[in-house]
């Protein structure tokens, strides 16, 4: 086999997951699947870059030369340990004084961070960018810069470039190597929750159901996986095969709480494998009224609801959009099957929050809106909206009385799944749940990150059609959201 030369988006990739390197040199590009979220990573990198520097960066060997204060576009080559071959592009490259090839100036390579913490994936990225620079310049790279925010919140940090990193370094690229070099892909991750990051997510959840790997069942992540194989337990049909009362106390000796999860993750596997959901509480008597057996009782004699959803920035803390879906109750007093999101039929009244317009306009337009329809119920899919509609009231000096009637009209739908059903999906999110009865988005694709990007590209450069993109996302999640208040109407089963 031809030696694979280093890159470090590679390293960068196998830091993150080791199959997710194999695959972006080995795999199928067609089984490849673009997502937002490098774009999003990219777009807070720039804003970053553009704060630190007083004026575009350079381009490459010549603006090196030149001394120009950013170069971006420089390729970086060298040998690695074992004779490995190395190739990098740093992100952004900073002027400092100091004697270099270049005379009385060098450069040191910067990196925008996105999160709070620097992490083992940055360190070992800028220690391969300061090695192969230092090379390239011909003068030693001491340090690093770490960047993150924009503006005023600009935050500058400097990585030491120790002969501790760089030791890491080298055993973390022979490590890279071997994963390259092998034939067949590294195994499936233990936990799977970042997999919704990664362009080869489609490919690998193929894998992870046709085998049932066991972070196909709902509620395990990776400790609880280990748990299980320790056990014997390699997969979502052995678990759901699995005695719960053995199986909780197998699992105690990590916990008294493992015992009574033991009996939940049974029953859910047990739904998964059957491919049926299961009700958690027993049928009401057809005389008896009591609303703990009622997923919805607020429904019963409202003139109609309210589909509530919010769609965010979580980087900036910003509720840009709050998105409501008006449905009525039917002249005969039944509740309406709902359009598919094609041909919405319903009336959606989407509210823009805009940083120039200020939030008590925005509480204004919200007040305005639900008082418009005073006793309809607000749906929402997930928690995010009710602490973010109560947290909102509470900033602009809502009563207790209003914000006592405001809690009682928001309705989770999520909890009421969760607390009344055991459903056969390996995630109890909206989309999950919603395409597991046969709803369909009517942008195929498009995610909350999807979304996010739009609404960011919108604000620096306009433009109708990603408004209408980003409106016509957040209709469908609330149409997403009827699609189960439909069924736990209908009580299936």
């Amino acid at each position: 086999m031809t030696q694979v030369v280093l890159t470090d988006r590679l390293l960068r990739s196998w830091l993150r997951c080791k199959r997710r390197a194999w695959l972006d040199r080995h795999g199928d590009p067609e089984a490849r699947r673009w997502t937002a979220h490098r774009s999003l990573a990219l777009s807070d990198q720039l804003a970053s870059f553009q704060s630190l520097l007083a004026q575009k960066p350079g381009h490459g060997e010549a603006a090196c030369a030149a001394a120009a204060p950013g170069v971006v576009g420089l390729r970086l080559q060298g040998e690695g340990p074992a004779g490995l071959q190395l190739q990098a592009h740093p992100s952004l490259l900073e002027r400092l004084p100091g004697p270099s090839r270049w005379g009385d100036h060098a450069y040191r390579p910067v990196l925008g961070r996105q999160g709070r913490n620097l992490t083992r994936e940055h360190r070992l990225l800028l220690a391969l960018w300061g090695r192969l620079l230092a090379e390239y310049q011909r003068a030693p790279v001491p340090q690093a810069l770490v960047v993150a925010g924009s503006g005023r919140n600009l935050q500058r940090d400097t990585l030491s470039l120790s002969a501790g990193l760089q030791h890491q370094l080298d055993d973390a690229l022979v490590r890279l190597a071997e994963t390259m070099e092998s034939p067949e892909p590294p195994p499936l991750v233990a936990d799977r929750k970042k997999c919704v990051l990664c362009s080869w997510r489609g490919k690998c959840d193929q894998e992870a159901a046709a085998e049932g790997h066991l972070s196909e069942v709902s509620g395990i992540g990776g400790k609880r996986r280990e748990m299980l194989l320790g056990l014997g337990i390699t997969n979502l049909k052995e678990l759901a095969a699995a005695d719960p009362a053995w199986l909780g106390e197998a699992l105690a000796v990590h916990g008294e709480q493992h015992r009574h999860n033991a009996a939940v993750l049974v029953a859910q596997a047990r739904v998964q494998a059957q491919g049926r959901p299961e009700r958690l509480e027993p049928e009401p008597p057809a005389a008896e009224g009591a609303g703990g057996l009622d997923p919805l009782p607020e429904l019963r004699h409202c003139p109609g609801v309210l589909l509530y959803d919010i769609e965010s920035d979580p980087d900036a803390r910003d509720d840009f959009l709050h998105g409501f879906v008006i449905v009525p109750r039917g002249a005969d007093g039944a509740w309406p099957a709902g359009p598919v999101p094609a041909q919405g039929s319903w009336r959606y009244q989407p509210l823009l929050a805009l940083y120039d317009h200020g939030e008590a306009l925005l509480w204004q337009r919200l007040r305005r809106l639900l008082g418009r329809y005073p006793a309809w119920p607000l749906l929402h899919y997930g928690e995010t909206e009710s602490i973010a509609l109560l947290r909102l009231a509470r900033r602009q000096g809502a009563g207790e009385a209003e914000l006592t009637a405001l809690r009682q009209r928001l309705v989770d739908v999520h909890a009421r799944v969760r607390r009344h059903w055991r459903l056969p999906v390996n995630s109890y999110g909206l989309k999950a749940v919603a395409s597991w009865l046969g709803f369909r988005w009517s942008q195929s694709g498009v995610d909350g990150a999807r979304c996010l990007l739009w609404w960011r590209q919108w604000r620096r450069d306009g433009g109708g059609q990603r408004l209408q993109r980003i409106f016509t996302y957040n209709r469908d999640d609330n149409l997403a959201t009827w699609a189960v208040v439909r069924w736990l109407l209908d009580g299936p089963g």
